[in-house]
């Protein structure tokens, strides 16, 4: 029997990260953000000034980087060692993954790390083309959006929580321009699988996704325990 795998893609700020983590633990799996691989590649080459023109050398230091993610009480992404948990967040490293995500020859690299992250028991792997690319066949797909304004108000509530000074409707036009970069990029699209649970969180809280996505797969999560 392959390895299930639980794919939760959607747009930037609707609550992917927080579900995925959640459900992994309740589900005893092992976690993916692929967010964080192209985000700590994103700070690997802010890190070493790389030109964002130069393809070759951004995939030369997507192939050295090493990474460790670390699921216990709390997240921890390490970059060669390095914890750079408290850098992801940041709007520009946000950004420069965004742009680096557009380029086929870096998605390639990245794909084979993504996929080895499949082990038992089972993947709960969140991002933005996991159901469409990364784990075509996984069983189980949602997808998780919900408005630009309801996920910049989610933004500035984080950033504000964490002293972080920012601006409201500056971050629902970073939102809305990333959405649309990559829903209109060539390789990997944000796209919604065929297959998928659709789910807009706007007035739901996590707790009320979380049950939604256990509710709609539960039979089979069940029989799996077993």
């Amino acid at each position: 029997m392959s390895i299930p795998v639980l794919t939760i893609d959607g747009p930037s700020g609707a609550g992917k990260g927080t579900v995925s983590r959640l459900l992994a633990k309740k589900l005893g799996w092992h976690y993916l953000d692929s967010g964080s691989i192209y985000r700590s590649l994103a700070i690997a080459l802010l890190k070493q000034a790389v030109d964002l023109d130069n393809v070759t050398e951004i995939v030369n230091v997507a192939q050295a980087m090493v990474l460790e993610f670390e699921c216990g009480d709390d997240f921890i992404v390490k970059l060669n060692g390095e914890d750079i948990t408290a850098q992801l967040g940041l709007e520009n490293i946000g950004s420069t993954a965004s742009i680096i995500a557009a380029l086929p020859e870096v998605r390639r690299v990245l794909l084979k790390k993504q996929q080895d992250f499949r082990q038992a028991p089972g993947l709960v792997a969140d991002g933005r083309d996991m159901g469409t690319v990364v784990f075509p066949d996984a069983e189980y797909k949602v997808f998780l959006t919900a408005s630009s304004s309801k996920r910049a108000g989610r933004r500035y509530k984080q950033l504000k929580e964490k002293g972080i000074d920012a601006n409201l409707s500056g971050l629902t036009k970073e939102i809305e321009e990333r959405d649309r970069r990559d829903s209109e990029r060539t390789t990997a699209p944000l796209s919604m699988a065929s297959s998928a649970l659709f789910i807009d969180s706007s007035d739901m809280t996590i707790d009320t996704v979380i049950d939604e996505v256990l509710n709609k797969f539960l039979m089979d999560f069940i029989s799996m325990q077993h």
